[in-house]
């Protein structure tokens, strides 16, 4: 049985648990200063990091704005992004190969050896390749020869090897034909190394990317060239080249604050956006994905909030940016079994895994972002008015598409899942068809939210642009306006979305609130009274209000003004009467 405790050992156990508490607080304190100092250290690491990419991607921009001359951004971009894809692909494999041959990877002595390790284990272990690549085949989805490998390829560069520009026709070849288990056919097309815009004969051909590949190495080698800091960079070009060529770089390229606040649309919960976001979206659909920074940002605010995204898909028309996008998806670390790019109309609905006909197995997305072309001419033959994406709500008309291309997303659309798509403003009230297809989105309840945004935020238009969000799972029976063009900054000739800007409209639509002259809920009923009209400003306008005048005031005002007018009148009169002038 316990003793109890003596009025001494009452008094040194007094003692000790203060130095006990004492000890925990400094312990606490240590603890807090340390875990401070490694979120410090870690926000620190991270900020570097962001700008060692930016300048990797300034870096770049800079050696291309050198290097193209005469020849157009377009056609620079294409040669540009392409070298920068072959060496992350380059990178990313011999990384993958030291890690599986371990202790056999070969060390070359000194910077005076040019070969690549690889080469050296190649030809000392011809035996022993089949069953090499078939494991790297397995552990990064794709194998290149040695010969064709980046360093490879620089180093014929910086010695101005005559056979540079063979190489590389033969690499390239390889790479869409052989180093993927599937089909990236194609994958270069757009890379024409025969153009006389290189040269007027081989050897000016072979002499001037010489020069390019030499700089692009000599610019990269000493940044990071993981898969983040690449991607990065490829973002970066993709952009300045958008920016720089006008409109037809500018049609496929959506700017990053934009794309922004639609992945962050999508990514939350569809019934209620502010539980916050999804723990996985199964499928992601982009029908009109350019370059594919839509879907890439969707999977990354995924990743950061630690959720994840399962397969996901997009549609391209164009080939240059159907093969840019296919490059994007493998420069941003995503396995070829992670995605699926597919060159075709989406109008006609080309594509086979989209044109299921039987219901119960066509293909459902929890995610739909796109940004397609602005009122397309397109044709809407009569053979069309079945078409089951359309069937219910009729066919756009002929001179703008912007509804198929809506009515095409929302068919595939999951009953939880969320749809943002950018558009003109046109179709927030013009009539004829259009009216008639977005009175039955309205009535069904499908329409959750309109979101205005400035004008010239695009490089391929300057006209303001509207985001519409659908749903098939709303709650709500009202849809949400929000009014945020007058919030931009002005960056020479284009406008511009900061964090604030993007955060106000995020948290907005996320919370459902309402704000005088930026943000209102609006009724069923009320858009009807309006004809289903759901041009923005009818609901919240950015107009300030008039100040209210008090009559009384202004006209105590007036005489006061009068008397004073008198009075001063008077005494001018009287100087004048003594000077012999007439009064006034």
């Amino acid at each position: 049985m316990r003793q109890p405790l003596s009025t001494i050992d009452c008094g040194l156990w007094t003692k000790a648990r203060k130095l006990l508490a004492v000890n925990e607080g400094l312990m606490q304190t240590a603890l807090h200063s340390r875990l401070w100092s490694i979120d410090y250290q870690l926000k620190e690491k991270i900020m570097t990091q962001q700008e060692q990419h930016n300048k990797l991607g300034s870096t770049l921009w800079k050696i291309a704005d050198e290097l193209r001359g005469a020849m157009n951004a377009d056609s620079f971009r294409d040669y540009m992004l392409s070298f920068l894809f072959l060496k992350y692909l380059s990178s990313n494999y011999e990384e993958a190969a030291k890690r599986e041959l371990g202790s056999d990877y070969p060390t070359l002595d000194g910077e005076e050896d040019t070969r690549t390790p690889l080469s050296v284990w190649y030809a000392a272990n011809a035996d022993d390749v089949p069953e090499f690549e078939a494991q790297m085949r397995k552990k990064v989805h794709y194998v290149i020869e040695p010969i064709y490998l980046w360093k490879s390829i620089s180093e014929l560069a910086r010695s101005q090897h005559e056979d540079l520009l063979k190489t590389l026709k033969e690499g390239f070849k390889y790479i869409e034909n052989e180093s993927f288990e599937s089909a990236f056919q194609g994958l270069f097309s757009e890379i024409h190394l025969d153009s006389e815009k290189l040269g007027k004969n081989t050897t000016e051909r072979n002499k001037r990317l010489c020069t390019i590949v030499s700089k692009i190495s000599a610019g990269i080698a000493e940044f990071s060239t993981d898969s983040d800091a690449l991607g990065d960079a490829y973002e970066y070009l993709i952009g300045q080249f958008a920016a720089g060529s006008g409109k037809k770089a500018g049609e496929f390229y959506t700017p990053q604050q934009i794309s922004g606040i639609l992945s962050e649309i999508v990514t939350l919960d569809c019934q209620n956006p502010a539980a916050g976001k999804k723990k996985k979206l199964e499928h992601v659909l982009d029908f009109a994905c350019g370059s594919g920074s839509l879907l890439l940002n969707v999977r990354k605010r995924m990743v950061q909030a630690g959720g994840s995204t399962g397969k996901i898909y997009g549609q391209e028309k164009n080939v240059t940016t159907y093969n840019l996008a296919r490059m994007n998806m493998l420069l941003h670390g995503m396995k070829d079994s992670e995605f699926d790019i597919f060159h075709g109309d989406t109008l006609l609905n080309q594509w086979g895994v989209l044109n299921e006909m039987n219901p119960a197995k066509k293909p459902k997305f929890d995610a739909i972002v796109a940004n397609p072309p602005f009122s397309l001419r397109w044709d809407s033959s009569s053979d069309l008015a079945e078409d089951f994406r359309f069937r219910g709500y009729g066919l756009a008309p002929k001179s703008a598409a912007d509804f198929a291309f809506l009515l095409h997303g929302f068919h595939y659309l999951s009953d939880s899942g969320t749809m943002a798509i950018i558009l003109p403003h046109g179709v927030l009230f013009r009539g004829g068809a259009e009216e008639r297809i977005r009175t039955k989105l309205l009535k069904d309840n499908h329409i959750d939210t309109v979101i205005g945004l400035p004008s010239n935020l695009f490089y391929s238009t300057g006209i303001p642009v509207c985001i519409l969000v659908l749903k098939k799972c709303t709650r709500a029976n009202d849809v949400l306006f929000i009014n945020a063009s007058e919030h931009f900054d002005k960056v020479k000739r284009q406008n511009t979305l900061n964090e604030d800007h993007i955060t106000k409209i995020i948290d907005t639509y996320q919370h459902r609130k309402e704000e005088e002259r930026y943000s209102q809920r609006v009724t069923m009923a009320e858009i009807e009274e309006q004809g289903y009209n759901l041009n923005i400003t009818r609901y919240v306008s950015t107009a300030e209000p008039e100040p209210k005048v008090d009559l009384k005031e202004v006209n105590a005002e007036l005489q006061a003004v009068n008397k004073d007018i008198k009075k001063h009148t008077d005494a001018h009169n009287e100087f004048l009467k003594d000077l012999g002038l007439p009064p006034v």
